[in-house]
């Protein structure tokens, strides 16, 4: 890189210029008003950072005049964006405070530039991810204006056209966060541009020899592309100027990244991605009807060259929640090559460069930057719920993002736009929380299915409800929008928290009649014996029947014995330390179970990602070996799920003093009348236990019969199969699996 060396003159010219060049490239007409409060914005931004420098040497204010213009022209934002955008490093870098900045310029550009600058005393807590808490900051400053996300936004480009100069490990690390979260969110604020741009610089740091293997593949190619659109074009040009359309015909290679994306996910060589290719056609409508043009256009080059029909997108009649309008055909082109063509008139394409802005130019004649409501709105739900710990809620929130759309109507025909995945509960939820919490079932299209039923865009679904219905944990499993996992993990909570008080209730009864005392101390004794982290957790175990009598039983014993005297004298001085009162149930990831009926089955951890209790794991069945444990992001995933899919069995840790397990019962008797109603009755009556599966046959005046249920854990088994034998006429109850 050349080093970098300017006279004062030289950069205070080069700084003029750059002004100059911003004001000219604003997408939006500036009044006299706006001109005022940018050209003070850069002042004060060219005297705070006048001491500063870049990594490459150069003036710092260089950084904030780029960003402004990323803001100006290619999000096409207005003079109140663009004078934060100038401003947005001030307060973080230099003298400056937010109350100066509101001072200076007024509320609306304060709250900007103080929701821009990062936070500096984050806890420090090991298990905090201070990326992510930045984002929650940024996001939750939505509330307030979108405009300090797109601005955000316009910084990370910026940033990541220009960090040549910083060390590697830095390089990697912005990038993957840039992968991680801003390409995304760009994606979803329809900044499509950007969005591209962001993950081919992503790449070129994470996987530099990737990058640059690609893009010299396609340098290579270029001229051979520009040949190829020009016989295309050539080929419906006459058509088109018959028809008197006025258009224009755009080639693209795909970028970088989704050809990257391709390769990986299809296990193919550049040369055999398919599609690499895109034409746009991109007419000024000559009626007033834009859609009709549009499909009239499809009409033409569908004439010409066959379509893939399961490849038709259509984006004009129903729009995508960022606003993307246009008709994507794939064709076979000339030379037999795939060749995806998008049809959009020149309102589609700007609103699909532009996104946000260009939306809001069309849709309200003067654009108005508050508003991409719905959106915001999704977005609040997320927000909302802050119990989550920052990794969960940024993990939450790119569920939303990144997803693709399917749409669903509901019973009365309205339509419904869910993410790609989302099952019947996801569509409950997006209904009304209290219909998502009290969902019991399903139909769609008339059919009843399973909450965990994955739903398909055209479907028409109607919720059944039940008023005792209470949320369960294995809903986790299969809920994808981050309103239903939010809505339910707060309802779970609060069930806990009413186990646990029952629990407390419990255990102070039983250490009464044990003449253990209920001190605080004799508490966290108990907690730490049975290597609880809280004493909640401990309430909430008896409350659920995890901790019953004989295992309090087997606590006193060794409490009594005499090794435990010794123990005792030293307890004095140390009470047990990691015990807290904190309100909150952890996790002791304590099983691995497989399959969807989570059963515990023999296994062994693999040495290549060596997983641990809680990681993000699959089962793969090996040859000789049994059931080998991998981590989801373990190096050999990838290739043992493409080469061996029908060997890879969903795994996970769960807290066994938590989960619901699965037992199967063999009960055999003599057949009276009504005894099946009456085996059911004790089962239902119980709570927290499901049946899933149930078959009695009489044969002659006696019974056999299996039963399945999901239970909590081994004591509230033996209850119930207690209860089961004092039914008249049932002769044998046996369990058949182990727990």
């Amino acid at each position: 890189m050349s080093s970098y060396n300017a006279t004062i003159e030289e950069e205070n010219k080069e700084i003029a210029n750059r002004y100059k060049d911003l004001l000219k490239g604003t997408y939006q007409t500036l009044s006299e008003e706006d001109k005022k409060l940018i050209r003070k914005a850069f002042e004060v931004a060219v005297e705070a950072h006048s001491e500063q420098r870049r990594k490459t040497g150069e003036p710092y204010i260089f950084h904030p005049i780029a960003v402004a213009k990323i803001v100006a022209y290619e999000i096409g934002l207005g003079a109140t964006s663009i004078a934060a955008a100038l401003l947005h490093d001030v307060v973080e870098d230099t003298h400056y405070t937010v109350e100066d900045m509101e001072r200076l310029f007024g509320e609306n550009i304060a709250r900007i530039v103080s929701g821009l600058t990062k936070i500096s005393n984050l806890r420090k807590e090991q298990d905090y991810s201070i990326q992510a808490e930045n984002f929650r900051k940024m996001l939750l400053t939505l509330h307030d204006d979108v405009r300090v996300i797109l601005i955000k936004i316009a910084d990370r480009l910026h940033n990541m056209q220009t960090m040549d100069a910083m060390p590697p490990h830095k390089q990697v690390k912005i990038a993957s966060e840039t992968l991680y979260i801003y390409a995304p969110l760009a994606h979803r604020l329809g900044l499509y541009n950007i969005k591209t741009e962001l993950e081919d610089l992503g790449l070129k740091y994470t996987e530099p020899d990737v990058y640059n293997d690609i893009l010299s593949k396609i340098e290579g190619s270029k001229e051979e592309q520009q040949r190829y659109i020009d016989s295309f074009t050539s080929i419906l040009k006459t058509a088109l100027d018959k028809e008197q359309f006025s258009y224009e015909i755009k080639g693209r290679f795909k970028s970088i990244f989704s050809i990257r994306r391709k390769m990986r996910k299809q296990n193919v060589t550049f040369d055999e991605v398919y599609d690499k290719f895109a034409i746009r056609i991109i007419y000024n409508p000559q009626s007033e009807d834009e859609k009709f043009d549009a499909w009239k256009i499809y009409s033409i080059v569908t004439d010409f060259f066959k379509p893939n029909p399961a490849r038709l997108r259509d984006w004009i009649s129903q729009p995508k929640s960022t606003g993307y309008e246009a008709l994507h055909i794939t064709v076979i082109g000339p030379q037999s090559k795939w060749v995806e063509v998008q049809v959009r008139s020149e309102r589609m394409d700007e609103i699909a460069e532009k996104g946000y802005a260009a939306h809001f130019k069309y849709k309200q004649g003067a654009i108005n930057e508050n508003g991409l409501e719905g959106w915001l709105n999704k977005l609040k739900e997320t927000l909302e719920n802050q119990s989550l710990n920052a990794v969960d809620f940024v993990e939450d929130f790119k569920l939303n993002l990144y997803a693709k759309e399917i749409y669903v109507f509901t019973p009365k025909g309205d339509l419904k736009s869910l993410p790609k995945g989302a099952s019947a509960l996801d569509f409950a939820f997006s209904v009304h929380t209290d219909v998502g919490l009290k969902c019991r079932g399903a139909k769609v299209n008339g059919k009843l299915v399973p909450l965990s039923h994955e739903l398909k865009s055209g479907d028409q679904v109607e919720v059944l409800t039940a008023a005792n219905n209470k949320p369960n944990v294995r809903w986790l499993d299969f809920v994808l929008t981050a309103r239903a996992r939010t809505k339910i993990k707060s309802a779970l909570k609060a069930e806990e928290k009413r186990i646990a008080e029952e629990g407390k209730a419990i255990l102070m009864r039983k250490l009464r009649h044990l003449k253990l005392g209920t001190s605080e101390k004799t508490i966290h004794e108990i907690a730490s014996y049975f290597g609880f982290k809280t004493s909640f957790d401990l309430f909430y175990r008896v409350g659920n029947g995890a901790i019953d009598n004989t295992k309090l039983k087997e606590f006193m014993a060794q409490r009594s014995g005499a090794l435990m005297n010794f123990i005792k004298s030293t307890f004095k001085r140390t009470p047990s330390k990691n015990v807290t009162d904190k309100e909150e149930i952890t996790s002791k990831y304590d099983s691995l179970v497989f399959g969807k009926d989570e059963q515990v089955l023999d296994y062994t951890l693999s040495k290549c990602c060596t997983p641990i209790p809680g990681d993000k794991v699959f089962g793969f069945v090996t040859i000789n070996e049994g059931i080998k444990v991998h981590k989801n992001d373990c190096p050999n995933a990838i290739s043992l799920q493409s080469n061996y899919a029908y060997r890879i069995m969903p795994a996970k840790w769960i807290d066994s003093t938590q989960q619901e397990f699965k037992a199967n019962l063999q009960l055999s008797g003599i057949d009276k009348k009504g005894i099946a109603n009456h085996i059911t009755r004790i089962i239902s009556n119980n709570m927290d236990v499901y049946i899933y599966g149930i078959n009695i046959a009489g044969d002659d005046g006696v019974f056999e019969g299996s039963i399945t249920l999901g239970v909590k854990n081994k004591s509230q088994l033996n209850k119930l199969i207690d209860n089961i034998k004092k039914v008249d006429g049932v002769q044998k109850v046996e369990r058949v699996n182990t727990l």
